[in-house]
């Protein structure tokens, strides 16, 4: 099984149909509207507009789970997004990334390691998976690695399906 396997609801609700990302770069970052590191959205924005015509989809995945950071309903995260940040990257349904609610699409990314070689638990928002375009996972990354780092970028850049 690899990630584009595992299927999750839209933001707006029905299948966010990621498996239509097959072939593409994913970048799965767990998000939240009220956390100290949500400017980082900006630079999500950023990395999509820089690397969308290569392959890359940066997939984001609202949460809950830390510090009751991201307490919204669809709309207001989608409009939150939207307005403060012009995210037009897609976001999936709020979900659990860990403990026994966990989805299905966490429990298979959080057995990669990270660089540091921790893996398991979620540990903040704006923890960061780069999935290949054949679905596997290829790098994981903390919260506080930000959009911009040369790290992720160039990781991104290793994976990026070929250009004709």
């Amino acid at each position: 099984m690899n990630v584009f396997d595992i299927g999750i609801d839209a933001l707006t609700g029905g299948p966010a149909n990621h498996s239509d990302h097959r072939g593409r770069a994913l970048l799965v970052v767990n998000v939240a509207s009220q956390c100290g590191l949500t400017p980082q959205y900006a630079g999500l924005q950023k990395l999509y507009d820089a690397y969308a015509a290569r392959g890359l989809v940066v997939l984001g995945v609202p949460c809950n789970q830390f510090g009751g950071q991201e307490p919204g309903g669809p709309d207001e995260i989608g409009e939150f997004c939207q307005v403060n940040y012009g995210v037009t990257f897609p976001l999936t349904e709020k979900v659990e990334v860990n403990g026994p609610g966990r989805h299905p699409l966490y429990a298979l990314l959080t057995q990669t390691a990270d660089a540091d070689g921790r893996t398991g638990d979620i540990r903040w928002n704006f923890e960061k998976f780069l999935v290949a375009p054949d679905g596997t996972v290829a790098a994981r990354f903390a919260p506080t690695v930000e959009p911009d780092a040369p790290e992720l970028h160039a990781a991104i850049q290793r994976i990026l399906p070929a250009t004709n």
